[in-house]
């Protein structure tokens, strides 16, 4: 995933499409290594129930500008319905360290 400078914020971004996938997220997993990033299409909104640890959330719309950032989203907790966003993106808690990314336009690929 990389900013609109060509920075590259998340090197391997793993993809979550189908219902099931989207529904476990990171469910079950002990972390998310830095570098790492989970990106759910369609969502716009998650859950963090079942899980063991906090993340950093993106919620971005269809040409990938970015609506909303939560920073440190603790486990059992429900984020917001951000309106207008399409796809989440879910990092590992401190990878962002403001809410500066918002209105901000990212590129997403995906990994392997």
């Amino acid at each position: 995933m990389e900013a609109d400078s060509g920075h590259v914020l998340v090197p391997e971004l793993e993809i979550a499409r189908t219902g099931w996938s989207r529904f476990v997220g990171l469910m079950g997993r002990r972390d998310l290594p830095g570098g790492a990033g989970l990106w759910i299409e369609p969502c716009n909104s998650i859950h963090m129930f079942f899980m063991r640890f906090a993340i950093d959330v993106l919620f971005l719309d269809r040409e990938g500008r970015v609506k909303r950032v939560l920073l440190r989203l603790r486990p059992w907790r429900v984020s917001p319905i951000v309106f207008g966003a399409r796809t989440v993106v879910e990092l590992p808690a401190g990878t962002l360290t403001d809410r500066s990314l918002v209105g901000k336009k990212l590129r997403l690929e995906t990994w392997p």
